[in-house]
């Protein structure tokens, strides 16, 4: 996930923001999500993470401009007290007539245009007991999505939980429950093979850790776990380094995701296709196709540094020393390079990324940095075949995830983007050899930090999302690969859903295929958010080629809003509890 701190979004609007130590700006403040989702937190098996970012984070939101809206503001407690089922229902059964009646007259979600908008669920959707949690929110939560337009839901199914306790044991439980439950309401499923760790990472509000056997055998040879040059281990994701080795219980850890990715097909097959519509493959931490470069539990990497490289396991040596003895350069072979810095350094700190003269730029640098990124290439070639071959006429989609790493993006060396392994720098492209991969086995392209805006960045450390953005855009452009994407952090202000929009339809030829917003939570249903958001699914289903006025669609929004008003507030207070 593209990286961002509080002080950055504080600079939004001028708005303070909630933290998760509970300080506000005032007195109505939107409510903590991280508060209301958060799940007691176990110790971590990753030693190098920073605790310090969470989805406490709640950006700025524009004031509402409603007349109709401007009263009803009330507390969500207050609105608890006062709903009672009977009325409630009375009141949704009314709202959802009216809101049919819209729909049929295409003025919701017309079918084959523009951007497809899926809203991602909790990461604590099922329990460690591998059961639903809060179905009743839930079940009203993805009703008030179904009625705001929503294409669907993307869901975290998380190895850790599914074949937790033993090899080959796979517990679907909680997951069949809430896939039902998205066919019953008429949406879609994004569902994500999560074959990291949970916990540690931006947005993190629960730990699940790897397969306990998994993990057993980490413990027996820790350099299945990435390994810096300070001899730190990194847990999240086991090292690609071994990906064909069979180092967990006789099996190979590319066996492992292609085992488990076909259970899911055979326990779901009756959905594949209708209502489980893309699958997307995890490749790393945070599911993200990269090294674990930047880590920041613990406070090890700090934003904007330039990270560390991971390539210190055994494994990855291993295949470091060969390639180097290929090239004719046995010396080359035995470590990374040694001046990079540490992660919290900047580019000019170091004599590797440094702009004049850096090693980045010289023969023994090129070498290096193309070994490093062809290895993830390869471990992304490895298992996009396993998973084509096993969704192949399914009638899923296949998709993949990239990081959305703008920092120091406007520096000679790209240097926080190399050290997680996109070789991309002023004289290299790094993101149209991933393109051309994923392109090769008919996958989608699922990039982050589209909500962002070079100016709300430090530009001390040159950060340019938008421009990043752009390049990408590029990349799949040529490699004729979809591309699709994801806001980095929780956004509910327009500025963040206006970038969205013309970020969707950069290509000229074609918008982005889809669009997965993060992530669902109380303050997504907050009156001024679900209008927000309410106008922003429309617009992107309007598709850039729409001949009606932003102004006419946000109108129909805000009566929408007003109309479904009891639905949405019956998810909010289930959300609460």
């Amino acid at each position: 996930m593209a990286l961002n701190m509080t002080h950055q979004i504080g600079a939004l609007s001028g708005t303070q923001i909630t933290t998760e130590s509970g300080a506000v700006s005032d007195s109505t403040a939107t409510v903590n999500a991280s508060a209301v989702w958060k799940s007691p937190t176990p110790n971590l098996r990753c030693k190098i993470q920073n605790t310090d970012m969470t989805d406490a984070l709640s950006p700025p939101i524009s004031p509402c401009r409603s007349p109709v809206l401007s009263n009803l503001r009330a507390d969500l407690s207050v609105a608890c007290s006062a709903f009672t089922t009977e009325t409630t229902m009375a009141t949704i059964t009314e709202s959802e007539k009216e809101y049919g009646q819209m729909y049929t007259q295409g003025g919701v979600q017309d079918k084959g245009k523009g951007v497809p908008v899926f809203v991602m669920m909790p990461l604590d959707t099922v329990s460690m007991s591998n059961t639903m949690n809060r179905k009743k929110a839930m079940d009203a939560s993805l009703r008030a999505l179904k009625s705001a337009g929503v294409e669907g839901i993307m869901v975290d199914v998380w190895w850790g939980l599914v074949e937790r306790d033993q090899p080959g044991h796979y517990n679907w439980g909680g997951y069949n429950e809430l896939i039902q439950m998205a066919k019953r309401h008429g949406l879609k499923v994004q569902a994500v093979m999560s074959f990291h760790q949970c916990g540690g990472n931006v947005g993190d509000s629960v730990t699940i850790p790897l397969p306990k056997w998994a993990g057993e055998e980490m413990e027996k040879d820790e350099d299945l776990a990435y390994t810096d040059q300070w001899g730190r281990r990194n847990y999240e994701y086991i090292s690609l380094g071994c990906d064909n080795l069979p180092v967990l219980k006789g099996r190979t850890p590319v066996q492992c995701y292609a085992d488990f990715m076909r259970a899911f097909r055979d326990n779901f097959k009756h959905l594949l296709g209708d209502t489980i519509v893309e699958i997307q493959v995890g490749m790393g931490p945070a599911g993200e196709l990269r090294f674990p470069s930047y880590p920041e539990q613990n406070g090890t990497w700090k934003f904007p540094g330039i990270g560390a490289f991971q390539c210190y396991d055994k494994y990855m040596l291993a295949s470091l020393q060969a390639a180097a003895e290929a090239a004719g350069k046995p010396e080359w072979g035995s470590t990374g390079p040694t001046d990079a810095g540490n992660y919290n350094n900047w580019p000019e700190d170091t004599n590797f990324f440094r702009k004049e003269g850096g090693g980045w730029n010289t023969t023994y640098g090129e070498f290096f940095l193309t070994w490093y990124s062809q290895m993830l290439l390869d471990h992304g070639e490895r298992i996009l075949t396993s998973a084509k071959s096993i969704f192949e006429s399914s009638g899923v989609k296949i998709s993949v995830k990239v990081a959305g790493i703008h920092w120091h993006y406007g520096t000679r060396s790209h240097s926080p983007e190399l050290t997680a392994g996109y070789y991309n720098t002023r004289f290299h492209d790094g993101y149209l050899p991933i393109a051309q991969m994923l392109a090769r086995h008919g996958a989608i392209f699922n990039f982050t930090c589209i909500e962002m805006r070079d100016y709300e960045q430090p530009q001390d450390a040159l950060c340019a999302p938008e421009k990043l953005v752009k390049q990408v855009a590029l990349a799949t452009q040529a490699a004729q690969v979809p591309l699709a994407g994801e806001n980095a952090l929780p956004r509910y202000d327009e500025s963040a859903h206006e970038q969205i929009l013309q970020a969707a339809s950069l290509n000229e030829d074609r918008e982005m295929c889809a669009f997965t917003y993060l992530r669902m939570n109380p303050t997504l249903f907050q009156d001024d958010n679900w209008r927000q958001f309410v106008s922003f699914v429309k617009k992107m289903k309007e598709g850039k080629g729409a001949e009606r006025c932003r102004e006419e669609v946000e109108r129909e929004a805000e009566h929408f809003v007003h109309v479904t008003q009891p639905l949405v507030k019956e998810a909010a207070v289930a959300l609460m509890h």
